[in-house]
């Protein structure tokens, strides 16, 4: 898709390689910390690589919109009120929540309503 979103072009071009039949690539944002490699945001489902497996094993899960129960923005903020440079997502999914964060909370937060959009 000509308009998605994308920090690298690898992580576009795993998360492209995997599509179904008439889903599209909304953005796929790369994530900082331990664990997590990237986001995906298609049409149909959110794609998360995981990379805390032992044994340097990855996994790539998919969660379609309709199994998430809540999304949250975590954002760090300063006694002064002041955003800093990265804010985290918390997806949850049944018991388990997936957390994800970026550089910048622009990304958070149009992660955050991309998932809101696509769950309602």
């Amino acid at each position: 898709m000509a308009d998605a979103i994308y920090d690298n072009k690898g992580q576009f071009e795993q998360v492209q390689s995997g599509l179904l039949d008439g889903e599209e690539i909304i953005a796929v944002y790369d994530a900082i910390g331990a664990g997590t490699g990237f986001i995906g945001l298609t049409n149909r489902r959110i794609i998360i690589q995981d990379k805390s497996f032992v044994g340097k094993r990855i996994a790539i899960t998919s969660i379609p919109y309709s199994k998430v129960s809540s999304v949250s923005v975590v954002s760090n903020k300063s006694w002064a009120g002041q955003f800093f440079s990265s804010g985290t997502i918390a997806i949850m999914v049944g018991q388990h929540s997936y957390e994800v964060e970026f550089r910048g909370t622009e990304k958070t937060h149009h992660v955050h309503n991309v998932i809101l959009h696509y769950a309602g």
